[in-house]
């Protein structure tokens, strides 16, 4: 008995125990050859860790890119493909706690 009314007064409060909370953030960054120029149309891969789906972004003229929407209790996978050149594989982790994280890769082209 207790443990309903208790549910019920949960309900009503729209509780949710800390574990089953998750917040949504983003991450961007640039995309840049070994010089440090930017690399406009490189295509940019997030893997989440968790469940293995892939999103994919254009960089734009600038070179930069930006996902939104991304859990915060998954890790994330980032690289960049521009022609045949991939960059290395970065993390974004759980545990950076910036709310606008950025991680910017390089493919080592000249």
């Amino acid at each position: 008995m207790r443990f309903a009314a208790f549910i019920a007064v949960a309900a009503l409060l729209n509780w949710v125990p800390c574990e089953a909370q998750s917040h949504l953030r983003p991450v961007s960054g640039v995309v840049t050859d070994k010089r440090g120029n930017t690399l406009p149309g490189a295509v940019v891969e997030l893997e989440n860790t968790v469940d293995l789906r892939v999103r994919s972004y254009i960089t734009s003229k600038d070179g930069t890119y930006n996902f939104a929407g991304l859990n915060d209790d998954a890790d994330y996978t980032l690289k960049a493909r521009y022609r045949d050149h991939w960059s290395d594989s970065k993390i974004l982790s759980r545990f950076n706690t910036s709310p606008h994280p950025e991680v910017n890769l390089t493919i080592p082209i000249d």
